[in-house]
């Protein structure tokens, strides 16, 4: 009886949809945190792959970005954070696993990598709070993290290629924002049903 309570309190009181997998013991929470923040940087290298380049800009449309708002959103900021900076490390040192195959940090493009990484434990901090939790939370959490992206993105961009910051806002986000818009109502309808599937609405 008091182990089936342990969710629902957590539920409740700052905890994230990777809360709610089983981990009886202390030991048994960290492999799963283990587990987590591997399969998150996992997840966004593998996502960073479906590529498709923007005539014009150097900055391509990938998946990368929904995938490190989801893990964030999903696992929290702590560990959301460590996933993305493992994510970034493991890029910087070689593997290719950035947008389009890419490694290392010489890039113009990077600062949207390092963007990521704040964003994702951003709206990690906000889904402890319950943020992800309705429609609307969820899209207003989804957009203040895709905002932090380009915060930091978009003036790298300019910073690199020597480009007015009126350019780079032209190349690096204009062309982005209704693709941005279809991953934001996608996470409008993945992350509160998930909630609700889970009988842990908050």
């Amino acid at each position: 009886m008091a182990t089936a309570t342990v969710p629902v309190t957590r539920a409740r009181s700052g905890a994230v949809l990777a809360d709610l997998l089983p981990a009886s013991t202390a030991g048994r929470a960290r492999v799963r945190d283990a587990a987590l923040v591997l399969g998150g940087a996992a997840l966004t290298g593998l996502t960073a792959q479906i590529a498709v380049p923007v005539p014009g800009s150097p900055v391509p449309v990938s998946g990368q970005t929904f995938a490190a708002l989801l893990v964030g959103t999903a696992l929290g900021a702590r560990r959301g954070f460590l996933s993305l900076a493992l994510y970034a490390v493991a890029g910087v040192a070689g593997m290719p696993w950035f947008a389009e195959a890419r490694s290392g940090a010489a890039f113009p493009s990077f600062g949207y990598v390092l963007g990521m990484l704040l964003a994702a434990t951003v709206v990690g901090a906000l889904a402890q709070r319950g943020a992800d939790r309705s429609v609307l939370r969820t899209a207003g959490t989804m957009a203040l993290g895709s905002a932090i992206i380009y915060a930091v993105g978009v003036p790298y961009l300019a910073l690199a290629t020597h480009m007015p910051i009126g350019q780079a806002v032209a190349v690096g986000l204009t062309p982005f924002l209704i693709g941005d818009a279809l991953k934001a109502a996608l996470a409008m309808g993945a992350l509160p049903t998930a909630w609700k599937l889970l009988g842990r609405r908050g």
